[in-house]
């Protein structure tokens, strides 16, 4: 998968999916389109967070220093994000699909997420995944730590994200 030419080894993961009764091209379409600000949930946990909780799109996202890494069309778009993501401002950098790769600060934590498609029977199934490798010991503890708070509220982002782009997909 092209998560794996990412972040291929982590330290803290998690995985959520949703079978779909459309096409991957149709979903895959939907995903990169969609305002998730749809959603009142997600609204909600991005505006506690801080984010931008209107037009929240795969694009906008970008503003927030999140950034595509990399994609196969109608398969598997990857995100990233580096950053001290335990502390108030974040300490988010400015990456590409290389830097990504190549970032290595003690100090600092490097997320992916992917949104990935796969045929299932008559349905389509989409699973997101996301990954966060700890550039050192310290920033694993502190990491850790916040990920106890804050990994209910990531997955429940994700599994509205997925139900989001079902409705949206299934509509179609």
């Amino acid at each position: 998968m092209l998560i794996d030419e990412f972040l291929s080894e982590y330290d803290f993961e998690e995985m959520h999916d949703i079978a779909i009764h459309a096409d991957a091209a149709d979903i895959y379409r939907v995903t990169n389109e969609i305002d998730f600000s749809e959603s009142p949930i997600i609204r909600w946990l991005f505006w506690l967070r801080g984010l931008s909780a209107s037009n929240v799109t795969l694009s906008s996202l970008r503003k927030s220093r999140f950034e595509m890494l990399g994609e196969t069309l109608n398969k598997e778009m990857v995100i990233g994000i580096v950053g001290r993501f335990w502390t108030i401002c974040g300490g988010l950098k400015k990456i590409d699909a290389e830097s990504f790769k190549k970032f290595d600060t003690a100090g600092y934590a490097k997320a992916v997420w992917n949104f990935s498609l796969d045929a299932d029977g008559s349905n389509t199934r989409l699973t997101t995944e996301t990954r966060i490798k700890c550039l050192d010991d310290e920033s694993r503890r502190s990491f850790g730590r916040y990920w106890i708070f804050i990994r209910p509220f990531s997955g429940l982002i994700r599994m509205e994200m997925l139900r989001t782009i079902k409705r949206k997909a299934e509509a179609i």
